[in-house]
């Protein structure tokens, strides 16, 4: 049986392939399985996450040496709430070997968990400020939003409280699916949050007229950051989904380092630093009104 030189180079054409896949495969295995690339990654998001922190902490002290006479502006807190995050995120990655091995379990969960927490609070307090920028606008009472704000942040919180110390009394399979598909759904909400706000206020900043000023600046600005916070939560609600039911998606072990990197680089280090580079501009030193200060 003869074959043409068509077949020969099929075959040879499939045999290249699977040996390219299995290079690809057996590097990232190496990767993964290298303690010394795991702590090269977890150091390097620590890195990343510090130098978010201190942008963010960088943009605090501007602000506040711009408006000293106001306290804490809706501003200055998400300034505050995004160095407090990050920060926290870098002293979990340098120490990230230790943290797997801490006992009891429990309080892996609650280190790897809380900055999470603290960054859906961070991202849905700008949520709030576009909210009552837009029924202010539209005269429209805001009485409603704050209390709205701290009471659904509370029951975020509560119910993890309560997943963590379920988990702790009995560390069981699917109390861990359970506790990830909050924050699935936790993610779902906060985009759904920027979708609705952040494209109201979009819409309604469209139809000022043309001349008003800043109005081209400002409409960029919110459709750049509602993008940009859409999609990040929405990834993150997609692999949290993913990591609830498959444990090759798992962020919480070690053997993970490159899912890891991609994952906290995609969903919270590069929108932080975007949302941070956009809303960098400093407020003008008088005649404030768009700030609000949190009581």
């Amino acid at each position: 049986m003869r074959i043409g030189g068509a077949e020969i180079m099929m075959i040879s054409s499939s045999a290249v392939e699977a040996l390219n896949l299995k290079e690809a495969s057996s590097w990232w295995s190496d990767v993964n399985e290298s303690p010394i690339w795991q702590d090269r990654i977890f150091h390097a998001l620590a890195v990343l996450y510090g130098i978010v922190s201190i942008v963010a902490v960088i943009q605090l002290v501007r602000i506040q040496f711009r408006v000293p006479e106001y306290g804490w502006t809706t501003q200055k807190v998400f300034h505050f709430l995004n160095f407090v995050v990050n920060g926290v995120r870098a002293v979990v990655f340098v120490f990230r070997r230790d943290v797997q091995f801490m006992h009891p379990e429990i309080l892996q969960h609650i280190l790897l968990d809380i900055p999470s927490l603290a960054f859906f609070t961070t991202y849905a307090l700008l949520v709030l400020f576009w909210a009552e920028i837009y029924y202010q606008a539209r005269a429209v009472s805001t009485d409603g939003l704050r209390p709205g704000f701290f009471t659904i942040n509370a029951v975020v919180y509560v119910v993890q409280i309560v997943l963590w110390l379920v988990l702790w009394w009995k560390p069981v399979r699917v109390m861990v699916i359970l506790s990830k598909m909050f924050f699935a759904g936790a993610s779902l909400f906060a985009a759904l949050g920027f979708l609705l706000y952040g494209g109201r206020l979009f819409l309604m900043l469209q139809r000022f007229p043309v001349e008003s000023k800043g109005r081209r600046k400002k409409l960029q600005e919110v459709g750049y950051v509602t993008t940009i916070c859409f999609t990040c939560f929405l990834i993150r609600c997609i692999m949290m989904c993913f990591a609830a039911f498959e444990e090759g998606a798992n962020l919480d072990v070690l053997d993970h380092p490159i899912l890891n990197f991609i994952y906290y680089l995609l969903v919270e280090i590069l929108p932080s630093s975007l949302v941070l580079f956009i809303l960098r501009k400093l407020p003008p030193k008088r005649g404030i009104t768009q700030y609000h200060q949190i009581r």
